[in-house]
């Protein structure tokens, strides 16, 4: 595989600019005080990305996908920790996907 130039320019921009973000994010904060709604609004974010990542997906109605939805709910309301029940409905869609 050739690297272009470009290619890795590009990428090491990215990567500054997302860097960019999260240390401008940390060190600003620094200077909010946490009142509860601002603590409220933090703890919902986690929420927020994965649903914009889970929900186009979710939408095109695909079996697999839905699979995993309904894993992901299961497990969530039986153990409550979020993180296994991503890796619940991640393996659920790789298994659907596996034998469709």
């Amino acid at each position: 595989m050739d690297l272009d130039g470009r290619f890795l320019l590009a990428v090491l921009a990215m990567a500054a600019a997302s860097y960019a973000c999260r240390v401008a994010g940390y060190l600003l904060m620094g200077y909010v005080p946490i009142t509860p709604r601002v603590q409220a609004a933090l703890r919902a974010i986690p929420l927020g990305v994965m649903i914009g990542i889970v929900m186009p997906s979710v939408l095109a109605g695909r079996l697999p996908e839905l699979a995993g939805l309904a894993v992901v709910f299961a497990v969530m309301k039986a153990t409550g920790k979020d993180v296994v029940a991503a890796l619940a409905g991640a393996g659920a869609v790789a298994a659907c996907r596996a034998l469709l």
